[in-house]
């Protein structure tokens, strides 16, 4: 009896397996904008304002995703410099690309969470005070930009395991940014993200007006050791946005992986060789193209400060070329 019973366990389990191959063999319009970040740009010691402002230029971008990140914007408690942000904004409104704004205590990049050191000193209510001060001075000064197209408030704030520096998250202060951002504008909707291999998006899929996955496809281990989710079917992320009754069009790709996955020292401490096992052209290009059969409308590509660090340092335009293909002032890919 009790091989019977694992016996239709396994079956089940291989026809489930085999219906999300199926159901993600079926391809659907998607549209690729960028995800930069100034901070990562800088940290590879290339001029970020001239690879930001060349790439809107060179790509065309007609989305793209940049962050007001806390511990850049209030470096010091109270004084608020966002003239990086205003650059960005700014430089996108003149090429006609729209903006999504990230911004909270956890936004895209290492460390994961951007939160001021000067903020980790104080207790719960002190820092949620000087917090919201912020989220109130970011969302007060975008919500008129032209440029400005939807909100994303956190940066996957629903990852319940360890990652990145985040001993001082609250997490729990979620809902209220939520609210704040929706009293103090009720024109642009809100992106809210979530893991894309390691979550079932319960939560973050109903939060926000916009749901926004990360699709990974070739990791390293804390180890070193290189993993890839080739055996995951792109159904998978089509069947939980369908489950939890999220339409095309509310549903995007936040985060679509397009460079490598390095061990500790990042980028510049690695060989081009070692960057290569985790993203060449050919798996950039599966990457794009599997994106398609994801269900997802809308796929930010990550990974475009080290295309331009491979062009600048290495002499090699290969990426950037390849991104242009699907990137560029597309309103669709068919």
């Amino acid at each position: 009896m009790r091989m019977s019973w694992f016996g239709l366990l396994i079956g089940l389990l291989v026809l489930a397996y085999g219906g999300l191959w199926w159901y993600g063999r079926s391809t659907h319009p998607l549209s690729y904008g960028i995800s930069f970040s100034s901070s990562y740009a800088a940290w590879l010691h290339i001029d970020w304002k001239n690879i930001y402002t060349e790439m809107l230029q060179d790509l065309q971008p007609a989305f793209i995703r940049i962050s007001a990140d806390w511990d850049e914007v209030e470096k010091e408690e109270g004084v608020y410099d966002f003239s990086s942000v205003d650059f960005m904004m700014d430089t996108a409104q003149a090429y006609g690309t729209q903006v999504v704004l990230v911004f909270g205590q956890k936004t895209p990049r290492w460390p994961e969470c951007h939160i001021p050191k000067w903020a980790t000193s104080y207790g719960e209510e002190e820092y949620r005070t000087r917090f919201f001060a912020y989220v109130e001075t970011v969302v007060n000064r975008y919500r008129a930009h032209p440029a400005l197209e939807y909100w994303q408030v956190e940066n996957e704030p629903f990852i319940t395991f360890e990652f990145g520096e985040c001993a001082h998250f609250r997490p729990h202060f979620f809902d209220q940014e939520l609210a704040v951002v929706r009293k103090l504008d009720t024109e642009h909707p809100v992106v809210v993200t979530d893991s894309g291999e390691l979550s079932l998006w319960r939560k973050a899929a109903q939060a926000g007006d916009v749901f926004g996955t990360t699709m990974y496809r070739v990791i390293r281990t804390p180890g070193g050791r290189v993993l890839t989710y080739d055996w995951l079917p792109m159904g998978w992320y089509r069947f939980r946005a369908m489950l939890w009754g999220v339409p095309h069009d509310k549903f995007f790709i936040s985060e679509l992986q397009a460079e490598p996955w390095v061990h500790t020292g990042g980028i510049p401490a690695s060989s081009v060789e070692e960057q290569m096992k985790t993203m060449d052209i050919e798996r950039m290009k599966k990457n794009l193209e599997d994106a398609r059969h994801s269900g997802a409308s809308r796929a930010y590509v990550w990974g475009v400060e080290w295309w331009y660090w491979m062009k600048y340092e290495q002499g090699n335009v290969s990426f950037i070329d390849t991104a242009r293909a699907y990137v560029q002032k597309n309103s669709e890919q068919q």
